[in-house]
């Protein structure tokens, strides 16, 4: 049946240039009369309403990860990050995020009667509000993530320096959490926490490489759990993982400025347009007056701009290196 009404929708305007032909004038005067335009706007919208019903669940699920999924989202990373704040308020942050900017860039720009421009900014502004959490929210815990690899060694080191002394596995971890910040202290914690309410050692650190899921983690859990079990001298181990875990985090520092390096240079490149802008309105304002007064200008300014990120994200990504 799509097919169908599809190709009557197709047909139309095919059969519209047969004006000129006077043999085709008897067939395309009985379309015409039977359908009509209002015939052509019923199909168009039966072909709408068949193929939106066909992906009706893939449609709801989308919004769905959109809004509910998004603050479900947030709220999983703001745990990783040991952040409690009520869904309500993310609800609203979302909604401020999404709509709110667009509002308010759109009155500013009526303020100036630049209806056009503002409907225009405002409608990238919400876009932009509307997907900008979810990358804010992964950049926030990747940059946990490092600072938990940086004090890993410190923290393995009080470990190796308590269990020599002769304490126990739950002490030593004690002792990381009363003398080191967060994030590490805020993860030995939980594992403390876990265990004084009945959670076994073992699935407690298990569950820290779930939180907190590097190479460094997983060789320490699992040294930790199958010396625990075998037997073994730990402080030695630790001292070894301690000694890897240097190496790794001298490196992924090196890494980081030559990565940094690159950044710089993507973001220099992404801020000479609006440097350049600027540099034309000051000195000729009238030069640029159409971009943000017209119609075509608007258009053509969105353009730049989709072509200023699109540049933006290929220049990260080639200097963005996998661990």
């Amino acid at each position: 049946m799509i097919k169908f009404f599809a190709f009557i929708f197709i047909s139309v305007p095919l059969l519209a240039l047969a004006q000129s032909n006077p043999s085709a004038n008897i067939e395309f005067d009985f379309l015409r009369d039977v359908m009509g335009k209002k015939g052509v706007m019923i199909a168009v919208g039966l072909i709408f309403f068949i193929y939106s019903y066909k992906n009706s669940i893939k449609f709801f699920d989308w919004i769905e990860d959109q809004t509910y999924g998004t603050r479900d989202y947030i709220l999983q990373k703001l745990e990783l990050l040991h952040i409690e704040v009520e869904s309500r308020y993310i609800t609203y942050a979302l909604l401020f995020l999404s709509f709110g900017l667009g509002i308010l860039t759109f009155g500013v720009f009526a303020l100036m009667a630049k209806f056009t421009s503002g409907a225009v900014m405002a409608l990238v502004i919400s876009i932009v509000g509307w997907k900008f959490p979810r990358p804010f929210m992964d950049y926030l815990v990747e940059r946990r993530i490092k600072q938990y690899s940086i004090q890993m060694v410190d923290a393995l080191n009080l470990l190796a320096n308590g269990l020599r002394a002769g304490l126990s596995v739950p002490q030593a971890i004690g002792m990381v959490v009363d003398e080191l910040p967060a994030p590490v202290s805020q993860e030995f914690n939980t594992i403390l926490q876990q265990s004084k309410i009945g959670v076994p050692l073992e699935e407690a650190f298990e569950n820290l490489v779930k939180r907190v899921p590097t190479q460094d983690n997983e060789m320490f859990v699992s040294s930790v759990n199958i010396l625990r079990e075998t037997g073994g001298n730990l402080a030695e181990v630790f001292d070894t993982i301690t000694g890897v875990i240097r190496e790794r985090v001298r490196l992924a520092q090196k890494i980081d400025t030559y990565v940094a390096q690159g950044k710089f240079q993507g973001y220099t490149i992404f801020a000479m347009p609006f440097a350049m802008a600027g540099i034309f309105t000051a000195s000729d304002p009238s030069s640029m007056a159409p971009l943000f007064d017209t119609i075509i200008g608007n258009i053509i300014l969105v353009f730049a701009l989709g072509l200023d990120l699109l540049g933006l994200y290929v220049i990260l990504k080639i200097v963005k290196i996998e661990a």
